[in-house]
């Protein structure tokens, strides 16, 4: 018997994001108090660092470590990227996003497309987008 968890292959389909970070374990358990975030694997890097977290947030996966620059991977803040959830009823995903410490950068409203369309940042300096497409008559 081993101690490595059974991991739905689902969870590997598509281009998964990895993020670095600072302070990954933190992190980790915010993901999971602003978005649900679901802990599927973790592997510590034994100096308190964390070398890996697949975490599973709204039926996909995210990744994420803390910055290793001796290897190669310094924290580099970027927003080059966004991290986005779209859902039929997004305000569950929104409210509890911000309850829990995520900074506004757009208010969640229609936009010119017709869907319902925000934006945020979280305390990790990722930046998040919520869209709840428009309801088709």
């Amino acid at each position: 018997m081993t101690d490595t968890p059974v991991i739905d292959p689902a969870l590997y389909n598509g281009v998964i994001p990895y993020l670095n970070v600072v302070g990954a374990a933190d992190a980790a358990e915010f993901y999971k108090k602003a978005f649900g975030a679901e802990e599927i694997a973790r592997m510590p890097g034994g100096d308190g660092r964390l070398m890996h977290c697949h975490l599973k947030i709204h039926g996909g996966s995210l990744m994420l470590a803390d910055a290793f620059p001796e290897f190669g991977y310094p924290h580099q803040p970027s927003h080059s990227f966004t991290m986005m959830i779209v859902d039929d009823a997004i305000d569950p995903w929104w409210n509890r996003a911000v309850e829990a410490g995520c900074n506004v950068v757009s208010e969640l409203k229609v936009e010119f497309w017709g869907d319902r369309f925000g934006s945020m940042k979280d305390p990790y300096g990722v930046h998040w987008a919520f869209n709840e497409p428009q309801k088709k008559a």
